[in-house]
C-alpha cells in the first residue's frame, strides 16, 4: 500500500518523510540526503533523525532494518514490530535483500562490469571508540552499468571538457562506504563525495551548478515479505534536486539507454 505526504500547512507543520510503502508489518520511506538514520556520535548536536521523524509521523515505534549513510538518499526500510524486525534481520544476514542505486560519477563508464575488491574496515574515532579487535579486509562485490553520458564544455583540471556518467549500481555486500570506495577503485568517484572523491570536480559542481551533496541514491530494494513470503520490490525515483540537475544537463547529453 502506498501513501502520499500530507501537505505542510500552518496547522500541520510536523516534519514528515515520504512514504513509499506501508502495510501492517513494514514501512519504507524516502530518506533525503543529509538526514541521519538514528542518533550517532558522528554528530552529537544533530536533533533530526529518520527514526524519530517517522515514529512521530506514524505515532508508534519503528525499527530500522538497515542504514543509509547520512549523505546518501533513497529507500529506507523499517519494521513496525520487533518480531518482524527479527525475521527481516535473518533474511538480510542470509543476503536475501537486493538493493539498487543510481549515481553520478566522474568520467565515462563504458560497459557493464563488476568490482571484486576487498575493503579494509574504516575505523571512526567516535563510532568505533570501544572497538579494539583488528578486522581483516572484507570481501566486497558491486555490479555497475552505464545509463547516460554527459560532456560539459568546461575545463576542470587537465581536461578540456568535464565528462560524467549516470550509472546503476548493485552491491552484493554491505561494507562501509562500499559504493563510494568501489567507484574510487574504478577511478570514477561519485560526484559530491567529500571523503573519497575528486575535490576539483566537487568544487566545480558547487560553483557552477550549486550541487552541494553526494549524488548517490538507493532507488530499489527487493526482499521476501516476512509474513506473506511474496517477493516485494520497493522503488523510487531520484529526488527533485538530482532530477533537476540532470534535466539541466540535457543539452550536454551524448548517449543514454
Amino acid at each position: 500500500m502506498s501513501e502520499s505526504l500530507v501537505p505542510t500547512t500552518p496547522e500541520n507543520h510536523q516534519e514528515t518523510l515520504q512514504i513509499l510503502y506501508r502495510d501492517e508489518w513494514l514501512v519504507a520511506v524516502y530518506k533525503p540526503a543529509g538526514l541521519l538514520v538514528h542518533r550517532s556520535p558522528i554528530d552529537k548536536h544533530e536533533t533530526r533523525f529518520a527514526v524519530q521523524i517517522l515514529r512521530d509521523q506514524l505515532g508508534q515505534h519503528v525499527f530500522p532494518l538497515h542504514r543509509l549513510d547520512r549523505p546518501t538518499a533513497g529507500v529506507l526500510l523499517f519494521a513496525l514490530q520487533s518480531e518482524t524486525a527479527s525475521l527481516m534481520n535473518a533474511q538480510m544476514m542470509a543476503h536475501g535483500m537486493k538493493k539498487e542505486y543510481r549515481a553520478l560519477v566522474r568520467g565515462l563508464i563504458k560497459a557493464h562490469g563488476t568490482v571484486d575488491y576487498a575493503l579494509k574496515y574504516r575505523w571512526d574515532k567516535m563510532a568505533d571508540a570501544n572497538r579494539t579487535q583488528a578486522v581483516e579486509p572484507q570481501s566486497a562485490h558491486t555490479d555497475y552499468w552505464p545509463l547516460a553520458y554527459y560532456e560539459l564544455p568546461f575545463e576542470v583540471g587537465r581536461y578540456k571538457t568535464a565528462r560524467y556518467s549516470w550509472v546503476g549500481l548493485r552491491p552484493y555486500s554491505g561494507r562501509k562506504h562500499q559504493l563510494r570506495r568501489h567507484l574510487i577503485h574504478l577511478r570514477h568517484p561519485i560526484v559530491g563525495d567529500t571523503t573519497h572523491g575528486d575535490g576539483r570536480q566537487n568544487q566545480f559542481l558547487r560553483d557552477t551548478f550549486h550541487c552541494q551533496r553526494l549524488m548517490l541514491v538507493c532507488t530499489q530494494m527487493g526482499f521476501y515479505h516476512p509474513i506473506s513470503r511474496q517477493w516485494l520490490s520497493i522503488t523510487c525515483q531520484p529526488d527533485s534536486e538530482m532530477h533537476e540537475l540532470l534535466v539541466s544537463w540535457q543539452p550536454f547529453l551524448t548517449w543514454s539507454l
